[in-house]
């Protein structure tokens, strides 16, 4: 198991391209991030070089997240936009050497039942479309359930709808980004999910945060989670997506009090 900092949550004390050479002086060999695109890949691709940190997740494009877009995979009328957006998220990830992308399936009014049935087919046809096309390149592309108490309308809210859809697909370049964060908002618990859904195969990225405030992850969550994922052997990547309640450093502590440190090259704080 390899914990890898979200860029785009933790280190915000540094300018975006600075925090991959912070995160190396605690410890971090690893980095993810929502969105590069505001950078010249080559550039971020340069600093992690320089920083001895491998970026290993980004997400593809998601529409204008600041009118509330939360990705356009299940948007019929942005088909056309959904694939330009994996055709750059597929540019990035060849400079940065990336091989983990995730999609975000997008809102939909949920009280609509027309809309929700358009949406899934959607949701499911571009995703076909994505595996198929994109077979010769080296990247999993990861779907997500996110809690839809933060993002309300949210169309994939739950492991179980993400693990169906994708087990009858059954393309080898789709997987789940598990977030423990949301898998606990939504369904209460992960020690039962963890057990059902490692073994499949199809979880191909975790993510963790501390409930309900999405800040550092508490002992009393993730010291059984630790455990855990020890015992059912993970050995991915397991992505700090939390918001600091003060500086990152100050509350780096959470790695240790919870078993996490073994999962660093080094770690002095």
């Amino acid at each position: 198991m390899k914990l890898t900092a979200n860029l785009s949550w933790l280190y915000t004390e540094f300018d975006f391209q600075d925090r991959l050479g912070a995160c190396a002086q605690d410890g971090f060999r690893h980095a993810e991030c929502m969105f590069p695109y505001d950078y010249p890949a080559e550039l971020l691709r340069d600093k992690a070089l320089e920083a001895g940190v491998q970026w290993v997740l980004i997400n593809a494009p998601a529409g204008d997240w600041g009118k509330g877009d939360r990705g356009l995979a299940s948007s019929p009328s942005r088909r056309d936009e959904f694939k330009r957006s994996t055709e750059q998220a597929v540019n990035y990830a060849t400079a940065l050497g990336v091989r983990k992308v995730h999609v975000l399936a997008g809102v939909v009014n949920s009280n609509d039942e027309q809309s929700m049935r358009a949406a899934w087919n959607c949701y499911e046809k571009n995703l076909l479309w994505l595996a198929s096309t994109m077979k010769t390149e080296a990247i999993d592309w990861l779907i997500e359930p996110i809690n839809r108490f933060d993002v309300p309308g949210y169309l994939l809210s739950r492991q179980a709808d993400a693990h169906e859809l994708l087990s009858r697909l059954n393309q080898p370049n789709l997987g789940v980004q598990m977030d423990l964060y949301h898998c606990l908002r939504t369904e209460g618990e992960v020690l039962n999910a963890l057990s059902e859904y490692l073994p499949s195969g199809r979880v191909k990225h975790m993510q963790l945060a501390g409930v309900p405030n999405r800040d550092e992850p508490g002992a009393s969550e993730y010291a059984p989670v630790y455990a855990h994922l020890k015992m059912l052997g993970y050995n991915g990547h397991m992505g700090c997506e939390y918001r600091p309640k003060a500086g990152t450093r100050d509350g780096l502590g959470w790695i240790r009090s919870t078993g996490f440190s073994g999962t660093m090259e080094t770690f002095e704080t």
